[in-house]
């Protein structure tokens, strides 16, 4: 019997520690019968560039790209796609005819959950305003919202980056006086390790009526999740869109359609499993 070559894909990122990718896309190449194989590389940025070009030479298939490195992956890709260019962020690296190519599936996995939430005319806040907010911004004005605005802690950065997507900066001080439908936190706050205990948003400040949405997906049910439902608050949770996202990615890579059910379920028990812990 011919021995079929494992295709060695993995993310990088810094820090690593709580991504859930390689069990996720492992999973799914064995449910499917891909001969991959799906790595974590953990790659502080003093060593992107030894990465980019070690991507040329080993048989790397595809790469997730994680903070800190969304943004400056993309001077090393030979093509874009639409979506790449229109966020200015790449989270999926990939070859195509010969060509490494950058994606962002950022945005169609933010945007799968948004349907049951959000309609025109609504305003939105996006807290943060790194790779994971451009993404976010990206999505948004999609939606016909009467208009959206931008609180992170670092001013210049909200400025220029509401001045490429033309939405209103919001000094982070000041971020709780916004009348908002929907509230996203694209920041790290709340995440697994040191920053798992805090919030972007005081538990006071939640309104009724308010929809959040946080792209933190570990734990599942962060702080801000927890705080905004005790106040009334719907609440969409980091699970969908990671797995939208990766959804996309697997399909790039492999050409195959991402078993949905089995990776939500199993990505379900492991979340549970660590808040019961």
């Amino acid at each position: 019997m011919t021995h079929v070559p494992e295709k060695l894909c993995g993310i990088i990122g810094h820090p690593l520690g709580h991504s859930l990718s390689p069990l996720l896309h492992n999973r799914a190449f064995e449910l499917t019968g891909f001969p991959g194989v799906y790595m974590s590389w953990p790659l502080p940025p003093e060593r992107l560039a030894g990465f980019l070009g070690a991507v040329r030479t080993l048989p790397i298939w595809g790469v997730s790209v994680t903070i800190p490195h969304k943004e400056a992956v993309m001077a090393a890709c030979e093509e874009l796609t639409a979506e790449a260019r229109d966020v200015g962020a790449v989270n999926t690296l990939y070859w195509q005819d010969g060509r490494l190519w950058g994606d962002n599936t950022d945005v169609s996995g933010f945007m799968a959950p948004l349907e049951a939430h959000v309609r025109p005319g609504q305003r939105a806040l996006v807290l943060g305003a790194g790779g994971a907010a451009r993404a976010v911004l990206a999505g948004l004005r999609r939606l016909g919202l009467a208009g959206v605005a931008v609180a992170s802690r670092t001013m210049e950065r909200t400025e220029a980056l509401c001045r490429e997507f033309d939405c209103t900066p919001v000094a982070w001080e000041d971020r709780v006086r916004r009348s908002v439908d929907l509230l996203v936190n694209a920041t790290p706050l709340g995440m697994q390790g040191e920053r798992e205990k805090l919030s972007p948003w005081p538990a006071d400040a939640f309104g009724l009526g308010l929809t959040v949405y946080d792209l933190v997906y570990r734990p599942l049910r962060t702080r801000f999740v927890r705080e905004a439902e005790s106040a009334g608050c719907a609440a969409v949770t980091g699970l969908e869109m990671f797995l939208g996202q990766a959804a996309r990615q697997f399909t790039r890579w492999t050409g195959l359609a991402f078993p949905a059910n089995e990776a939500r379920e199993l990505l379900r028990g492991v979340l549970d499993a660590g808040e019961a812990a």
